[in-house]
């Protein structure tokens, strides 16, 4: 990922993210009710560096993420199995579902205008630290992608992040993941060509109770 006011090879992190391209169908519903909020002092615990990943975290600075964003534990109904993965790019969450009527949300980022999309899929593949390679129909669209035509090196600067969750229909790659971000600014904004970024703290903490071949549902916006 990029640093604030850096860029690499003229294509700096927010091209990235805009340019992540995703697909998708089969529109679906959920509904969900909101828990208390996490204390400033929580979140400058569960949002601090993390100096001990293969490239040390930085800190989320938590003045650009809107405290309705940080991670909690909220009441949600729904009859999806334990572990399910459900997105709602509306209102800028992806929730987790835990049971009992709960179910862990996170912040999210999602696709911007033109380029939402609704649907069932499964995580077909997981990977840290992963090798990032635009689409040919990212090139098509930002020139400026070609030099990564055949993958961007693990990193701060890759755009995928940390970690990331691999989207699959019916075996085959949907071009859609969930990945991480350093950008607390880009929380709760529509900003990707579909695919849904969390902060890397929380992606961490979702990516390591996910395994291959669990069910996401992205909820018709």
């Amino acid at each position: 990922m990029i640093a604030e006011g850096k860029q690499a090879v003229g294509l700096n992190r927010r091209s990235f993210l805009v340019g992540l391209a995703a697909v998708g169908a089969l529109g679906l519903a959920g509904c969900a009710t909101t828990g208390g909020g996490m204390s400033d002092a929580d979140a400058a615990r569960i949002y601090g560096p993390l100096p001990n990943e293969r490239f040390p975290i930085p800190a989320v600075n938590l003045s650009k993420l809107d405290p309705k964003y940080r991670r909690q534990r909220v009441r949600y109904d729904s009859k999806e199995a334990v572990g399910t993965i459900i997105v709602d790019p509306r209102n800028y969450y992806v929730y987790r579902i835990e049971g009992d009527g709960y179910a862990t949300r996170y912040g999210a980022n999602v696709g911007r205008a033109g380029f939402l999309w609704s649907g069932e899929a499964y995580i077909g593949r997981k990977a840290e630290w992963p090798i990032w390679t635009p689409p040919k129909e990212m090139i098509a669209r930002q020139p400026e992608a070609a030099p990564y035509a055949n993958g961007m090196a693990p990193g701060l600067n890759n755009p995928l992040g940390a970690r990331t969750l691999y989207l699959y229909q019916d075996g085959v790659y949907t071009l859609f993941t969930i990945y991480s971000t350093i950008m607390p600014e880009t929380i709760g904004r529509g900003v990707t060509s579909g695919c849904v970024g969390l902060l890397t703290q929380d992606m961490l903490d979702l990516y390591d109770k996910t395994p291959v071949n669990t069910k996401v549902i992205v909820i018709k916006a």
